[in-house]
């Protein structure tokens, strides 16, 4: 989350399976059965003794974590949106650093499914990229221990500035977005994905509008998008957790961050706010007027983004990994773009422009891991300004590490996601239930609740009324570790 996400989670390529959770449509909507059901029992089972640990290296300026130079390492990346390309640059670096060193990379787009026996079995690899379609669960990790604590890196000094520590290099909110309860850092989330609505300034422009700031104003765009065959929205309906990347930050501006943080708190009520009835509202109405996509539906993320670049929808909800994972299906005169939520009127709390900007790509070394200094290293390696700028001129996103863009050219798509990053200011959200609670997010609140509303088959009272009951079913359930704002 993201890349979500990330979010984890960003498209997985030809699959055609989502970004952050495979979900698979279920006919039983109230009794969902997923590939990723039981995913928290399993992989986080702490069976299975640990693996021979390989002996610390001695500490010193260059080898502040002090990794053993010999030891091998071995690095298992989510192959999805952003490639590999990037993380094979990183693990030449540290070739270069600890020549001795036998690095085993791989990439695979079945996180859950390579891993989870190797977590059981108390052998898992050092470095995780743990994103994707088979995203393992965050919160249960945590809950179950199976994580290794990223403090040492953080308090580690910088790759580039040794009178920096690697926390003070990083953008706001990442080390905040790795905890879960108290101090530990459990994730380092590498990408920093915006998230909002994306489109065509190009077709804006030919529709002689500007981008909507109110709900009266997007009705209107789209009205006018329909007269020329054009449909206002497209989205993963196949995947519709998809839709909370302009969703949740349109209720928060609505209704101010105490909302949000009420619904990942899993509180009473939270869903029954008037904020979220009025944003249900108006994301359905889009549908009751005939301004989504014909098909939409059964579209899967690719799909979606895929006639969303050929003109047959003016916006998608989406993530900043869009720009390089459509890359080969959007025009070179797109000029593509991204814009902040809309809201309902001048009654908002928060100002237009309120963005969801975070952390995406979680990185974990797991508790058991047998070099896990080599692990983080390999971080602190990807956390410099030179990893940074190799990220964002090959996958067009920007990284954690907070500067990176200095002398590179700017991607349409990445130079708007700064200017909406710069517009937002303080008015940033960052909804935690898609990485604390990823069941619940796909496959409850996205494919039981939101994707069922936008396919018209309930309205947005019983969508409201059925995603307060899942999310209450889940602050009742004694199997699940429960995260709250602190």
């Amino acid at each position: 989350m993201g890349s979500l996400p990330q979010h984890g989670g960003q498209g997985v390529g030809g699959e055609g399976v989502g970004r952050r959770d495979l979900i698979r449509r279920s006919a039983a909507i109230g009794l969902i059965a997923a590939p990723g059901m039981g995913l928290l029992s399993a992989c986080a089972s702490s069976g299975g003794d640990t693996q021979g640990k390989a002996k610390a290296g001695e500490k010193t300026k260059k080898n502040p974590l002090g990794v053993n130079k010999t030891a091998g390492m071995e690095f298992v990346l989510f192959d999805g949106g952003f490639g590999k390309e990037y993380a094979e640059d990183a693990v030449k670096l540290y070739e270069k650093s600890f020549p001795g060193a036998k690095v085993k990379f791989s990439a695979t787009q079945k996180i859950q499914s390579t891993l989870q026996p190797r977590f059981n079995g108390g052998t898992p690899p050092d470095l995780i990229d743990n994103s994707g379609a088979e995203q393992m669960d965050m919160g249960g990790l945590v809950g179950k221990k199976q994580l290794a604590d990223l403090t040492p890196l953080l308090d580690a000094p910088s790759y580039d500035d040794p009178s920096k520590k690697v926390r003070d290099t990083l953008r706001p909110g990442i080390v905040e977005m790795g905890q879960f309860d108290g101090d530990p850092v459990w994730i380092m989330y590498y990408a920093y994905t915006v998230y909002g609505v994306w489109y065509s300034q190009k077709a804006l422009d030919s529709l002689d509008e500007k981008y909507p700031e109110t709900w009266d104003e997007m009705l209107k765009v789209c009205a006018k998008a329909k007269k020329k065959g054009i449909a206002g929205w497209t989205y993963a309906g196949k995947y519709p957790y998809y839709i909370p990347f302009s969703l949740y930050p349109m209720i928060g501006k609505v209704g101010g961050v105490d909302v949000l943080n009420a619904i990942d708190n899993l509180e009473p009520n939270a869903w029954k706010h008037p904020a979220v009835k009025a944003c249900f509202e108006a994301y359905y109405e889009l549908y009751k007027k005939g301004y989504v996509l014909r098909g939409t539906p059964g579209l899967d993320h690719i799909q979606s983004q895929t006639a969303w670049a050929k003109g047959e929808a003016l916006f998608i909800p989406n993530g900043s990994w869009v720009e390089n994972e459509s890359a080969n299906v959007i025009p070179a005169d797109f000029d593509l773009a991204v814009a902040a939520p809309s809201g309902i009127d001048s009654s908002d709390k928060m100002p237009f422009g309120t963005t969801w900007a975070s952390g995406g790509e979680p990185f974990i070394v797991p508790a058991k891991a047998a070099n896990p200094e080599g692990g983080m290293e390999q971080l602190r390696i990807m956390l410099s300004e030179a990893s940074s700028k190799n990220f964002t001129s090959k996958v067009k996103s920007l990284t954690a590490f907070n500067g990176g863009t200095d002398g590179i050219t700017l991607t349409p798509g990445l130079k708007s996601a700064v200017a909406v990053l710069e517009k937002a200011g303080t008015n940033l959200v960052n909804p935690r239930i898609p990485d604390w609670y990823v069941q619940l997010e796909k496959e409850k609140i996205g494919v039981g609740g939101l994707g069922e509303m936008m396919a018209g088959r309930i309205t947005p009272a019983e969508a409201i009324k059925r995603i307060q009951g899942y999310a209450d079913q889940a602050a009742k359930d004694s199997s699940i570790k429960h995260y709250k704002h602190q």
